[in-house]
């Protein structure tokens, strides 16, 4: 066992402990967008489609977030950033627990969305400075494990407190956000390498880079597609739940099994996944994403709603990893804080449009073809991911060599002082970048 602690944990910066200990600590407290949808229709009466739309308020400011705070990243530096996002989410979650009026909601949600996603595009650019690269997957795993330790801790202790005082959800979220910011302000430190931040100061390639970057957008289009679907857990949901009788707290409980899963295995998934292609890795964990919110169209019981849980939670477990992983790989360093930003963007846009898609299927057509056209959704994904493998692994082998040289392929992370070529290899038509045949 303690071999199996050290390989899975050991040898990792001290620098990415902190990190992965606010990632803990904010997640245990992350109450709100988990029972957001429940608290507008339940305590305050709004309908689906208007719940959706506040939920969709969010991902609407999340996708401003993301974009500002990954130029920001680059040329403001990742500790800055993240500070300013960090005390400003933990402001305006508390004002948003004492909105009442639909558009105060929407505006609150909107401006929380920009801060609360601000945050991702430092957090990820210091994780891919500090952490070598034949590492990323270890860490990465860590990470998610941490976050859904704190999201199994959150989705129990807010069905709880849901059932006293809802205000009590945007306190304690807004108290560990503030937590989470204090452990930045006093233990972590600027990571943004020296000749990155010299190059950015006398200017160089910007945000167009990243948009020209064809291979990169096609996988942030399938990423955005597979967003579409996940995100319905958080959403449309504890809706569907509801409108079987089930209470808030039972859709904690059945929730919890989520993050349960991935604590109790996602540290195996980084020996599982070694060696196996990454493209089909992924399709696979699409496959059974579909799988697990296809079914969720015959659930009415708890234990159905359960195993539901359980068959999509392992299709996540395998994906998240191999995703954050191939992100990194695809990211120049001097635009590492833009990329990562355009990566939360597909996030940000598939969380806004989400709940507004879902909720008016939900409203229209019933749970049953909600459900099933996710099954359809990641199917497509599926597909996609298998077509465009090679033409990303190609695109990664490039910029290796392009930034560390033929004969130093996998340096690590904490290497990138030396001067980078960030300008991506030429581009193949947009069929070919995506691996479509007859291209």
């Amino acid at each position: 066992m303690r071999g199996w602690l050290r390989e899975a944990a050991g040898g990792l910066p001290r620098h990415f402990w902190f990190l992965w200990t606010g990632t803990l600590i904010n997640r245990l407290g992350s109450f709100v967008v988990i029972y957001l949808a429940i608290y507008l229709t339940q305590d305050l009466h709004f309908s689906q489609s208007q719940a959706g739309v506040v939920l969709g308020a969010y991902g609407v400011g999340g996708a401003v977030g993301t974009m500002g705070g990954g130029v920001l990243t680059d040329r403001w530096g990742r500790r800055p950033t993240m500070l300013t996002a960090q005390f400003g989410s933990a402001a305006v979650m508390l004002t948003l627990g004492f909105a009442q009026g639909f558009g105060q909601l929407v505006a609150g949600a909107c401006l929380l969305g920009v801060f609360a996603e601000a945050v991702r595009p430092a957090f990820q650019a210091m994780m891919v400075d500090v952490v070598p690269d034949r590492d990323r997957i270890r860490a990465y795993s860590l990470n998610y494990w941490a976050i859904n330790l704190g999201f199994a801790g959150a989705a129990i202790l807010a069905g709880l407190a849901a059932q006293f005082d809802y205000l009590l959800l945007f306190v304690v979220d807004a108290g560990t956000t503030a937590i989470t910011a204090l452990i930045t302000l006093v233990f972590l430190a600027e990571t943004r390498p020296a000749r990155v931040a010299a190059r950015r100061a006398r200017g160089g390639p910007g945000l167009g880079t990243v948009f020209r970057d064809r291979v990169f957008l096609a996988f942030l289009g399938l990423n955005f597609l597979i967003v579409l679907v996940i995100m319905q857990h958080m959403s449309t949901l504890p809706i569907a739940m509801s409108a079987d009788g089930l209470s808030p707290a039972t859709f904690g409980w059945v929730i919890a099994v989520n993050g349960l899963m991935i604590v109790a295995g996602q540290l195996f998934v980084p020996r599982l996944i070694d060696g196996h292609n990454r493209s089909r890795v992924l399709a696979l964990a699409t496959v059974i994403l579909g799988a697990g919110f296809g079914l969720t169209a015959f659930a009415g019981t708890p234990a159905f709603y359960a195993v539901t849980v359980v068959i999509w939670t392992l299709g996540e477990m395998l994906q998240s990893p191999s995703n954050s992983a191939l992100v990194a790989e695809l990211s120049p360093s001097l635009l590492r804080g833009r990329y990562q930003g355009v990566n939360s963007l597909s996030w940000s846009a598939g969380s806004a449009l989400a709940p507004v898609i879902g909720g008016f299927v939900q409203q229209h057509a019933g749970s049953a073809a909600l459900w099933l056209s996710c099954a359809v959704v990641a199917a497509l994904v599926a597909a996609g991911q298998v077509m465009s493998g090679p033409a990303r692994e190609r695109r990664a082998a490039e910029l290796r060599v392009s930034e560390h040289g033929p004969l130093n392929p996998s340096p690590a992370a904490t290497e990138t002082l030396h001067e980078e070529d960030v300008t991506p290899p030429r581009q193949a038509p947009l069929g070919a970048a995506i691996g479509l045949p007859g291209e």
